[in-house]
């Protein structure tokens, strides 16, 4: 590696091809700020491209901040946190190797693009980024970012949201008070920044909280909201706050939506919701109506049935996509009804052509049934027979009339017997069982 000098002052960035650890080939700086820069890596070793993260600062407490978010993400998984693989120092330099994840980051995306998001894409980011907070807050080891904002927000190529740069996140216990009671280390983002953050008041689950919900507006309204710290001294001074709401900046916001952003952006932490479970379940509600909304839409207008598909934003991910199984109906269940349907067909078939035996006979279908089956074997019978013995044509003509006669006395003799057999019907004869049961 070419050996890169630096200062407390200033730091002299990597170039291309220099390599970390004999391992990690810089392929270029991702960006740098005044704590750190960031490169993309290749890993020579394990041919995979990595994220190398490094602090500029010589201080031994941020050294060591630096080195607990090694060890903090290392124990994450979550698919909206990337993974850390590596922590080493080099040349006095500390090195963070964590999942390089692809795509532009939503400033990026808002500077290349002024102007709001679509609302239910939003919404649908919110859903995921609120899972992971949950996560983070929720663990033994409670974990909080405190510094979410457009710019640690990384869109990928399958649509999912990345929360990236866990530089000023913080750990506690699980059994300390949420209160703010735990002082900030260092750093915040004005504009995106609870008031207890930029006071050094310590922060808290609701901090995240604040700092989602200011991101989560600047995404619906295409405008950056007010630092908390005007804010609070408009109010001080008995002004207006200069919040706006953001259904009054965009319409299509709705007055729901602005009513959860306001919450969650309260100056004062106890106002806004208590954790991310109930923000999130917050934002489902509104989601859902807006899913609802379309179907109806759908209904009234079948035109926009075949670009349903474009408009929905949760088919990437979201607990907010409706249940498939809520619109589906079981096949089992139009198993009667066709049984039914045949069973009609077949006993209108039989009583149009035998109506005598369906009406007058005691053993009704079953006998009717019997009769046209042994009816049709022996008419099969009798055409087999005729086939294998049929005299010459000429003797079937002569006699053809003698037969013609021969054959209506017999079916009047066989109507006749049948009326009496009707009138006092036979009793039926009881079968034994199959298996005797006498010792």
């Amino acid at each position: 590696m070419s050996a890169a000098k630096h200062s407390k002052e200033t730091v002299q960035s990597f170039t291309q091809g220099e390599t970390l650890q004999d391992r990690y080939r810089i392929v270029r700086q991702l960006g740098a700020g005044g704590m750190g820069a960031v490169y993309e890596a290749v890993d020579d070793r394990l041919q995979a491209t990595v994220a190398i993260k490094e602090t500029f600062s010589v201080d031994d407490r941020l050294r060591r901040q630096f080195e607990q978010e090694a060890r903090m993400l290392a124990q994450l998984n979550h698919p909206a946190l990337p993974r850390v693989s590596d922590y080493f120092t080099e040349n006095g330099r500390a090195f963070l190797v964590m999942q390089f994840i692809a795509g532009d980051d939503l400033a990026q995306i808002t500077s290349q693009q002024p102007g709001p998001f679509p609302r239910a894409q939003v919404i649908a980011w919110a859903d995921q980024l609120l899972d992971a907070l949950i996560y983070l807050h929720t663990r033994e080891r409670q974990i909080i970012h405190r510094d979410i904002k457009p710019h640690n927000l990384k869109l990928t190529s399958s649509g999912q949201i990345a929360l990236l740069d866990f530089g000023l996140a913080k750990t506690r216990a699980a059994d300390q008070s949420t209160t703010q009671s735990s002082n900030s280390i260092f750093g915040y983002t004005r504009r995106y920044s609870p008031l207890e953050q930029i006071q050094d008041q310590g922060t808290s689950p609701q901090s995240d909280i604040y700092a989602l919900g200011a991101t989560l507006y600047h995404l619906l309204t295409g405008i950056k909201p007010p630092d908390a710290l005007t804010r609070a001294a408009a109010l001080a001074n008995s002004k207006r706050d200069p919040l706006t709401s953001g259904n009054e900046l965009q319409s299509i916001v709705g007055p729901e939506l602005s009513a959860v952003l306001n919450k969650a952006m309260a100056l004062n932490a106890n106002d806004r919701y208590e954790n991310a479970a109930l923000f999130r379940e917050a934002l489902k509600r509104v989601g859902r109506k807006e899913v609802h909304s379309l179907s109806l839409q759908i209904a009234a207008n079948p035109g926009l049935r075949r670009s349903s598909a474009t408009l929905d934003p949760f088919d990437s991910y979201s607990i907010l996509r409706p249940e498939a199984d809520l619109f589906r109906i079981s096949k089992r269940k139009h198993v009667p009804a066709l049984f039914a349907v045949i069973l009609a067909i077949v006993l209108v078939a039989i009583a149009v052509a035998y109506p005598g035996n369906l009406i007058n006979s005691p053993a009704g279908l079953p006998e009717s049934v019997g009769h046209a089956i042994a009816r049709s074997a022996s008419d099969a019978a009798v055409l087999r027979q005729t086939k294998s013995e049929s005299p010459p044509k000429s003797v079937v003509i002569r006699n053809s009339s003698s037969s013609a006669s021969g054959e209506i006395k017999h079916l009047n003799d066989s109507q006749k017997r049948h009326v009496q057999n009707a009138r006092t019907p036979k009793p039926r004869s009881l079968k034994p069982p199959p298996f005797s049961i006498t010792p």
